[in-house]
């Protein structure tokens, strides 16, 4: 295992020097039919969280002096790509979207992201802790989720659950499956049937993580293409697959939000894992919306729903390998 310094810390504000990486943003845009138009709302959406929006024209006009540009272009792209931006500290914001169905996915602002390159490799790189062995690190990665010995819900599968104390799980975690990510309150609850059951809604905890995922599909059950086929097919042709399309939607949301965990699903997609100590429900919804606008899965907003165990082992037995961990969003 390597553990890897890391520095975090608000916004910028107005007057302070942008990060590197939004200077790295800045400094090579792309050329006119290369891909310059998702480059500006991809630039703008950065730019916002470090600048008021007749700055970010300023930036962006700075950066693409003597490109052939639309009338309004970069206009458009500062307008558009504040309205869709999910804005940390606002919670009035947040409680309009928390009172408001499911968005839908703005496929314009998720191709601007995905097409700006990352990736699995880039996931990995990022993380501060990385495990370069083969030692199996499920239970030293769950004491550092759930210190203090809490309840927990854990599975093999959907129909085959327990909830008990972490130390009565000790040493069979890394076998199961599934978890729920927040701590029971209960050793059982009452389903919505009003049944007895170790796997309820009415027995789950506040809320510890919010888990963010994009289970894309290129074709349904039925061998057809989804509504997420093109979109897939191109990333392919840019040597993108499914894991890395996860990849980078989730290194995108961890700049609004504290990525805790990245865990591969066994399959193709990637469960991460949020902090979501000390956040007011509301804020947490914004940010959930917001990531569903970029296609990811509304069901896990529910804090009973079962995530992917770290480290843990699929039902096909494949190993659910942790991409990502940094414990100290966490402590």
């Amino acid at each position: 295992m390597r553990s890897r310094s890391s520095s975090s810390g608000a916004p910028a504000g107005v007057d302070a020097p942008l990060p590197q990486f939004v200077r790295d943003l800045l400094s090579a845009p792309p050329r006119r039919g290369q891909n310059l138009h998702n480059w500006l709302y991809r630039a703008a959406l950065v730019l916002h969280r470090y600048r008021s929006p007749s700055d970010v024209i300023s930036l962006l006009e700075a950066a693409t002096a003597g490109e052939p540009l639309k009338p309004g272009e970069i206009e458009d792209a500062v307008t558009n790509s504040k309205a869709a931006a999910w804005q940390p500290g606002d919670p009035a914001a947040a409680k309009r979207q928390f009172m408001h169905p499911w968005p839908r996915v703005n496929v314009e602002q998720r191709e601007a992201i995905v097409s700006a390159g990352g990736g699995l490799v880039d996931l990995w790189e990022a993380s501060p802790v990385q495990f370069d062995d083969s030692e199996v690190r499920t239970e030293e990665i769950i004491d550092a989720l759930f210190p203090n010995n809490p309840l927990l819900c854990v599975a093999r599968s959907a129909h085959f659950f327990k909830t008990r104390n972490r130390e009565e799980l000790r040493g069979e975690l890394s076998g199961l499956a599934l978890i729920v990510p927040s701590p029971m309150t209960a050793l059982t609850g009452r389903t919505k049937d009003g049944e007895i059951s170790e796997h309820t809604l009415e027995a789950t905890g506040s809320r510890r993580f919010l888990v963010v995922e994009f289970d894309l599909k290129e074709k349904d059950a039925s061998g057809n293409d989804t509504s997420n086929a093109e979109f897939i097919r191109r990333a392919a042709k840019r040597g993108q697959d499914i894991s890395d399309i996860s990849a980078a939607l989730l290194l995108h949301l961890a700049e609004r939000a504290p990525l805790a965990l990245a865990v591969h699903s066994g399959g193709k997609s990637i469960h991460g894992w949020f902090s979501a100590v000390g956040r007011p429900e509301e804020l947490l919804r914004g940010f959930m919306n917001y990531a569903v606008s970029l296609g990811a899965d509304r069901a896990l907003w529910t804090r009973s729903q079962f995530v992917r165990m770290p480290d843990g082992t699929r039902d096909n037995g494949r190993r659910q390998t942790v991409f990502f961990f940094n414990p100290e969003v966490i402590r």
